[in-house]
């Protein structure tokens, strides 16, 4: 089995139910809390290539609703989606997992086993 790294914030029920998934299936995996370990721009600009930036951006949160009005009139393009997500880890939507065979965004159990 390859490697796992599940990013992300520990008291994120999202989180939290994919890492209990991955212990129900015998699955090891590192976790990666961005709150205290980071992030780096490099890293987003590379998932947000594999997932494109408006599936990992998390517009739904209360992070994006309190900060909105900062972004008022500028154009949401990739580069300022990252720019965002890296000021403002909360917006990165969770969890991302990461494996030699790819990327899976958010509670999505098809696409986690399909890396694995």
């Amino acid at each position: 089995m390859n490697s796992c790294t599940v990013f992300g914030i520990p008291n994120c029920d999202s989180v939290k139910k994919v890492c209990t998934w991955l212990k129900e299936n015998d699955v090891p995996f590192t976790f990666h809390n961005y709150k205290t370990a980071s992030i780096d721009k490099q890293t987003l600009s590379e998932w947000s290539d594999a997932v494109g930036w408006e599936k990992l951006l998390n517009k739904k949160g209360t992070t994006w609703k309190k900060i909105t009005p900062d972004y008022e009139g500028k154009i949401l393009d990739e580069n300022l989606a990252v720019d965002i997500m890296l000021e403002h880890t909360s917006t990165i939507k969770r969890p991302v997992v990461i494996t030699s065979k790819g990327i899976s965004v958010g509670v999505d159990f098809e696409a986690l086993k399909s890396i694995l």
